[in-house]
């Protein structure tokens, strides 16, 4: 067997598993697609980031012809942050998307009606805490007291909350400051802050053009998985769709693990980012998409319980609530 072949293989098996996952139920007597077409909703609307999987396939356009033959449209929107994204999501703007781990814990604590569908591997490396480079910070003891900069929700939160705890610092005794990427950086180059916690690739950025220096990444501290949502109500209806989306995301996940300059390329154009920092930070990046595996769903309730614990959400949550129940899955899956 060829290694394309196994290629092949080994995505139409993670397929079959993210269809039965993610689908949904199928209408009896109509497909979801077709009823769809019927209510003139002929449309995905993509939420996505700066990075990543879908910003690849945003780029290589194999979405939009592959969807185009069963008369359904794309449309993209950019979201500087996954909480944003998910907010999004929550009020109907858009229909799937990806963020990393915290955001859906905000969200669905928030009352959001989403459900996971899936998950790309993790990737600890792809954030990290960083500091000016002439800053006297050496360690994680040394944030206490300190001004950090961060997009509250997002997964670099609770890289903080781990970096934190393994420092044997309080989260109350660090100063959040709450800021945007765009506004994140400012305030670092400004010197207004003392750290920051960020992601890529404006972890990338910062370690190219600024000099930042990187004080602790999420390796032994956090998975940093990437997950793929979508509304509930969406999944619902239009399970094909989703099972296209996947298959797409897939196959972007196989040709970008063996094309790293296609990739750089792609990613620079399509985020005005320098190619080495988008090489930099896809050099980072874990390819893979798969089903929401039951230890996966540990690993958020771990995030959900870190959160509530400190009381930054406003109740407890359970992660499996936001899966397409049982039943769902196996009519979807046969």
């Amino acid at each position: 067997m060829t290694h394309r072949h196994a290629q092949r293989l080994s995505r139409r098996t993670t397929l079959g598993l993210l269809f039965a996952a993610a689908a949904g139920v199928m209408a009896a007597g109509m497909p979801a697609t077709a009823q769809a077409q019927a209510k003139g909703e002929l449309q995905v609307r993509i939420g996505y980031q700066k990075y990543g999987t879908l910003t690849l396939l945003k780029g290589r356009g194999t979405l939009e012809k592959r969807l185009a033959e069963q008369g359904v449209g794309v449309k993209w929107t950019e979201f500087p942050a996954g909480p944003v994204l998910l907010e999004g999501l929550n009020v109907g703007s858009i229909d799937f998307g990806t963020v990393g781990e915290a955001p859906p814990i905000f969200a669905q604590a928030a009352g959001a009606n989403l459900v996971y569908v899936g998950n790309e591997p993790a990737s600890p490396a792809s954030e990290a805490i960083v500091v000016p480079k002439g800053s006297g910070l050496r360690t994680l003891a040394d944030l206490k007291g300190k001004k950090i900069a961060l997009n509250k929700g997002s997964n670099v939160h609770y890289l903080l909350l781990k970096a934190l705890e393994k420092a044997g610092v309080a989260y109350a005794d660090i100063q959040p400051v709450f800021l945007p990427p765009a506004d994140a950086r400012a305030a670092f180059e400004r010197g207004s802050v003392d750290a920051w916690a960020i992601w890529d690739p404006f972890l990338a950025a910062a370690e190219k053009q600024l000099g930042a220096r990187v004080l602790a990444d999420g390796k032994g501290l956090v998975a940093n998985y990437q997950f793929y949502l979508a509304s509930r109500t969406y999944a619902e209806k239009n399970p094909e769709i989703l099972r296209i989306v996947l298959d797409e995301v897939a196959k972007v996940d196989d040709w970008g693990r063996n094309n790293p300059d296609e990739v750089a390329a792609i990613l620079s154009a399509q985020t005005g980012l320098g190619k080495d920092v988008v090489a930099l930070a896809a050099s980072r990046y874990a390819y893979g998409v798969k089903p929401v595996s039951p230890d996966v769903i540990a690993s958020q309730q771990r995030v959900a319980d870190a959160f509530s614990a400190l009381k930054l959400i406003p109740k407890p949550i359970i992660v499996k609530d936001a899966l397409l129940p049982a039943r769902q899955l196996a009519t979807s899956a046969k």
